[in-house]
Formats: structure tokens, C-alpha cells, sequence
């Protein structure tokens, strides 16, 4: 039989249904304020960090206390005990005492018990354990997203009680946000709490039963324990890497020509780009070239003068902060991802795992501004901004919205000892925000295209531009427009050619993949989190199934091992598609459309499907990974590598290519 444990009991609704019904007794049927309750009152943070933030804005006179290690704190009025305790991160997994797949039995365990690198927990848990004795109430303080729901849910379900419970949600850790959102505690968020772990439970399945079965398979061929490991958003990742890698190397370049020429205008000399038809061959190169020789005169066709305003950036959401320190810095999506956590712990920032580029007029901007204009770097910004505005500050808005978090901001705390990396990341974010207030930037620019009588293909152009406003481009230099200027030209005008010349090109092969070209993908078929992408992409290297390069991200043989077996044996697990379904269908979850149970069963039976295919196949999988892991001697190996041979003494990667020359020449 098998049994879901961690879904929601009936006692677990029955007590929601009563906690609700408490609320609209005694008239809090929406909010409740901390202030009002008595008694008791255990505030779970989701880190040491943060309960350092929560304690001094509920109040200044708090005392801080250790239990086991584990720092505390207590606020105690004349009617209530207010005790924050942190937890570090998640307390609890996934596991099961069963062994072999298919596996759809398991628990909820201390993480101690499950991850030897977690041992530090346990002394969390047991403060934890200490201080939820006998409280009259609970509050989950943990981040407001479903990773934060999740922690403080299951602490409060293990050691305390639902039915008194509630949820602070706040965006930053800024001590005014932090008084406010305690005045105004909701019940627990459980439609957030069921896409958490509807979450956690679709990826440990997915996780356990796939890589055992692989390792099961390896093992039975080569009578070795080897760690290998699939899940539901790692393996479609690492299939568009090795997709990708293939394309590359498959790819034949194929010769082309193109050509440019220099004018002269006005007594100066202007290059021109070639916009004609592709010329193939080198003997039509040089035909074309001849006439240019020949008759040196260009016919202005068209000739285009524009003032273009561009609308300042919007504030930054993860995945925009992420590609932007990687264009600038270099910065993996995960380190911007750790340092902005790491300023948010600060209090520095707003909460950085949003996929919001909105700011709501809800948050006091003249007074975070005013703030920013304190420290040095922004002084002179701050007060071109306030003077430009006219202290009235109303920031640009971008597309995406985030129902839990608005876009990254700058809370106004004076920021002090950071890093050189993390100034990087904070500075990013600040101007970022202050541009975003700014006027728009304002450019001019002509686009002029030349043709020559005597051949269509003859075609030729050049742009020029110049910035005429700078606008929100001086609070925000990291994106610069390069000026050039070039002549005013009229339709009809003839110019001389001064130099004509082609040169040898080749067509060019799929862009290189990095990781943060990688998490952009991610972003696009809408597969992970804005918090899990980084990490994901992390682990496909840690695991070997990916290596750096400087060419970029590529595929192992142990990668393209695993890829090879799953698309053969599972092509639905490599697929974007069902892992996309599955993401939608949380989605629902969390929106309050689809009840959690629902979305298991369908991945169980999804899943049943899968392993039912691979047991007739399961010598001739293992025997192909072990091939790939090295743990069996290629019999017949390529000429040209030590793969096996696939067809016409090369492996398959190797005959492929040949097929593709064969086709192209």
C-alpha cells in the first residue's frame, strides 16, 4: 500500500477550517496584529540573520539568550513572552526506509538524520523543540515564499500547533516593513504551502526512483556502486547542454564573402557595412568588386533621421540582476544569487528571489532615496535625481510580476564592511533603482543605404547616432550607447567610392551556452524557480555531468551517457514539456485550483509508466552507461576516440559528423 505522508491529513484541514472560523469570531478574519495576542508567542525565523533583524523592530528592549548554541531572543511585555528562534533553513527532508525502486513511501525527517553535513540542525531543532513547548502561538517569520512557507510549517507541525498559528510576510528585512507586517499577521498561506511540498515530493520521486534505477542498472552490469543521479528539472537542463554541444560540433562552416567599401562625404572618409544578398563564391566577389572599380559612384535610396527615446530599465528581478552581473562582472547567476541573499540578511536589499520588475507606490521612496543619498557614491546622484524629479518619484514598470514579492530594491540602511563583490552586487541594484525614477535618455539617429547601378547586389549602409539627453543613463552607466557620428545625407545624393575591398567569412555555429545563458533558457520554457535555477545548474557540475571550459559549458561523457539513456529509455524525463506540466500544475496548486494529492498521483503513475519500459531494458542501459563511466573495455573503439563504434569504425558522434561533411561537400 502505498502511503502519502507528507500530504495534508483531514485533521490538518479540520484544524485550518477551525482556525478561520476562531478568526471571524473574534473579528480578525484577515489580520491579526502580534500586539493583540497574549500568552506565549514562538516567532520562527528562517535564519540566525534574520532573527537578529526581527528582534530589535519589535522592539528595543530585547535580551539575547543560547540554547545549545543557538542564539535567541526574547521581548517580554506586560501580557506576553515573545521568543524568536531561528531555524537554518530547511530542518526537515524527504527520505524512505525502503530500498530498490519503485519507491512511493516516505516521510518527513530531521535533516541531521538524512544529510551527514547537516549535523548542525539538530542543535537548532532541539532550541526549537525547547522553546515551542506550551505556547499559546506561533508565527512562521520565515521568508515569504513556498521554500520559506514550507520550513516554518513543518517546524510549527512537529513542534507546535496549527490551529494556532499565523504568517508574517514582509519583502525586506528593514525594521519598519518588519513592525508593520507583524501588526498585520494572515493565517498560514496554505495554498503556498501546498505547492511547496507538492514540490519537494514530485522532485524527491522523481530523483529517487530515476537514479536508482540508473545506478541499479550500472550495478547489475558491473557489479559496482556508482552515485548517478537524474531529476525533474536537472535532466531537461542538462539535455539542452548536450543538445547544444552537439549542434557545435556538428556544425561545418561554410565559406562566404562579403564586402565593404569606403565613401567620401564632405571631404571625410565613411566605411560602409555590405546589407546585399549573400555572395558565395570568390569569383563573385571579385566581379562585384570590379564594377565598384569600375563605376566608383553610390545613389543615396534612403535616408532616415529619428529622435528616439528610450524608457529607463525597470528594477531588477533575480534573473535580470543575475544576467547583468554576469555581463559586467562575469558573476555566476549563483554567487549573484548568494551575495544578494547575503545583502538582504544585511537588510540592504529587498527580498532577491522575485520575479517581479514592479515597485508598488506603497513603499516610501523619498525617504529610501533621501537615505541613499547619504553615502558617498550617491550623494551627487541622489540630489540630481530629487531635483530632476522634483522630489516627486514615481518609478518606470516592467512586464513581470511576482504575487509575493515586488522587484529588488535598496531598503536605505547604510551599508558597511562588505566585500569588494558584494558593493558590486549592492551598487548594481541601487542604481539600478534610482534610474528608474530618471527621465527618459534621448537619441538621434540616421540610417542612410547606398546602391550602385550596375548590380542589385550592390547594396550598402551605415547608422550613426549621438545622445543628445542622458536621462536615466548617468544613474545607470552600465549600459552605454557608442556615439558616432556620420554626415546628413539626402535621397538622389551620389557619393564616390574611395576603397573597395571583400574578405572570407564562414557561417557561424549555435551560440556557446553559459550559465548564465543556460538559467535565461530556464527562465524561457519555464521550467525551476527563480530560487532553485542557480542551484540546479551548480549541481549538473558538481555531479560531473558538466565542465567549464573556456568555450563554455560542456557536456562529459558521463553527461552525454546519461542524456544518451534517458531520451532512448525515458524521453519524456529529458522533455521540457512534462516537466513544464508539472510546474503548472503546482501553479494551480498554489493558486488554490488543485488540490496536491491530485498532482502526486498523476506524477506516480507517470513515473510507474517510465520504470515499467526500463526493466526490459535494463542489461542493455547499464551496459551503455557503463561504456560511458569507463567500467567496461570498449570492444570496438572509434578511430578517431576511445568510444564504441557505432557504424563504419567511428563512434557515433564522430560517424554523425561525417555524414554532415559528407552532405555539405
Amino acid at each position: 500500500m502505498v502511503v502519502y505522508i507528507t500530504s495534508f491529513k483531514i485533521d490538518d484541514w479540520i484544524k485550518k477550517l477551525r482556525f478561520d472560523k476562531k478568526m471571524e469570531k473574534t473579528g480578525f478574519a484577515k489580520e491579526i496584529s502580534i500586539w493583540d495576542l497574549k500568552g506565549k508567542i514562538v516567532i520562527i525565523a528562517e535564519k540566525p540573520k534574520a532573527a537578529s533583524k526581527i528582534a530589535p523592530a519589535l522592539s528595543p528592549k530585547y535580551n539575547v539568550y543560547k540554547l545549545y548554541g543557538v542564539p535567541y531572543y526574547v521581548i517580554n511585555t506586560g501580557y506576553s513572552h515573545i521568543y524568536i528562534v531561528p531555524a537554518a533553513g530547511h530542518l526537515y527532508g524527504l527520505d524512505t526506509s525502503i530500498s530498490g525502486y519503485p519507491v512511493f513511501e516516505y516521510d518527513w525527517k530531521p535533516i541531521y538524520e538524512i544529510d551527514r553535513n547537516a549535523k548542525h540542525t539538530y542543535y537548532f531543532l532541539k532550541t526549537i523543540e525547547k522553546l515551542c513547548s506550551e505556547a499559546d502561538y506561533y508565527v512562521n517569520a520565515c521568508d515569504y515564499d513556498i521554500e520559506g512557507s514550507v520550513i516554518g510549517y513543518l517546524i510549527i507541525k512537529f513542534h507546535g500547533n496549527i490551529e494556532k498559528s499565523f504568517r508574517a510576510k514582509f519583502s525586506s528585512l528593514a525594521y519598519e516593513e518588519l513592525r508593520e507586517s507583524f501588526r498585520r499577521l494572515n493565517r498560514l498561506d496554505w495554498e503556498m504551502i501546498e505547492a511547496g511540498l507538492c514540490r519537494h515530493e514530485l522532485d524527491w520521486l522523481w530523483g529517487i526512483n530515476i537514479s536508482r534505477a540508473l545506478m541499479n542498472a550500472v550495478r547489475e552490469v558491473s557489479n559496482k556502486k556508482i552515485v548517478l543521479s537524474a531529476g525533474r528539472v536537472q535532466t531537461p537542463t542538462l539535455k539542452y547542454v548536450v543538445d547544444n554541444n552537439i549542434s557545435r560540433n556538428l556544425f561545418i562552416p561554410i565559406p562566404q564573402y562579403t564586402l565593404s567599401v569606403t565613401i567620401i562625404k564632405d571631404g571625410k572618409e565613411f566605411r560602409l557595412d555590405y546589407a546585399g544578398s549573400t555572395v558565395e563564391t570568390r569569383d563573385e566577389a571579385e566581379n562585384l568588386i570590379k564594377i565598384l572599380n569600375t563605376d566608383k559612384l553610390l545613389l543615396v535610396t534612403d535616408y532616415r533621421e529619428e529622435v528616439v527615446n528610450y524608457n529607463p530599465l525597470p528594477a531588477f528581478n533575480l534573473g535580470d540582476l543575475q544576467s547583468e552581473a554576469a555581463r559586467i562582472y562575469g558573476f555566476s547567476p549563483y554567487k549573484t544569487q548568494s551575495i544578494a541573499e547575503k545583502l538582504y540578511l544585511e537588510a540592504l536589499i529587498s527580498y532577491p528571489r522575485t520575479n517581479s520588475q514592479k515597485l508598488p507606490p506603497s513603499i516610501n521612496y523619498r525617504v529610501i532615496v533621501e537615505s541613499l543619498g547619504k553615502i558617498d557614491r550617491y550623494r551627487n546622484l541622489v540630489r540630481e535625481l530629487l531635483a530632476e524629479t522634483h522630489g516627486y518619484l514615481k518609478p518606470v514598470q516592467g512586464v513581470k510580476e511576482d504575487p509575493a514579492h515586488p522587484a529588488i530594491y535598496p531598503t536605505g540602511n547604510i551599508p558597511s564592511n562588505l566585500s569588494v563583490d558584494e558593493w558590486k552586487i549592492y551598487d548594481l541594484i541601487t542604481r539600478r533603482f534610482l534610474a528608474a525614477f530618471a527621465s527618459k535618455a534621448v537619441v538621434e539617429r540616421r540610417h542612410v543605404v547606398f546602391k550602385h547601378s550596375d548590380s542589385y547586389k550592390l547594396v550598402f549602409q551605415t547608422s550613426g547616432q549621438k545622445v543628445i539627453i542622458q536621462g536615466w543613463l548617468k544613474y545607470y552607466p552600465f549600459i552605454t550607447i557608442e556615439e558616432r557620428i556620420i554626415p546628413k545625407f539626402r535621397v538622389g545624393e551620389r557619393v564616390i567610392v574611395s576603397n573597395a575591398e571583400f574578405k572570407r567569412i564562414f557561417t557561424k555555429p549555435p551560440e556557446r551556452i553559459s550559465k548564465i545563458k543556460l538559467l535565461k533558457w530556464m527562465e524561457s520554457v519555464e521550467i525551476g524557480t527563480e530560487s532553485t535555477r542557480a542551484r540546479i545548474i551548480e549541481l549538473l557540475f558538481k555531479r560531473k555531468y558538466l565542465r567549464n571550459t573556456s568555450r563554455g559549458a560542456e557536456a562529459t561523457d558521463i553527461g552525454l551517457g546519461v542524456i544518451e539513456v534517458l531520451s532512448e529509455y525515458f524521453p519524456e524525463l529529458t522533455s521540457v514539456e512534462l516537466t513544464r506540466f508539472f510546474e503548472k500544475e503546482m501553479e494551480k496548486i498554489r493558486n488554490g485550483f488543485k488540490n496536491r494529492n491530485e498532482v502526486i498521483e498523476e506524477a506516480r503513475n507517470t513515473i510507474k509508466k517510465l520504470l515499467s519500459r526500463f526493466d526490459d531494458k535494463k542489461i542493455e542501459l547499464g551496459q551503455l552507461l557503463c561504456l560511458r563511466l569507463g567500467l567496461l573495455k570498449t570492444k570496438n573503439k572509434c578511430i578517431l576516440c576511445n568510444r564504441e563504434v557505432y557504424n563504419r569504425n567511428l563512434c557515433k558522434y564522430h560517424y554523425l559528423a561525417f555524414e554532415e561533411i559528407k552532405k555539405q561537400y
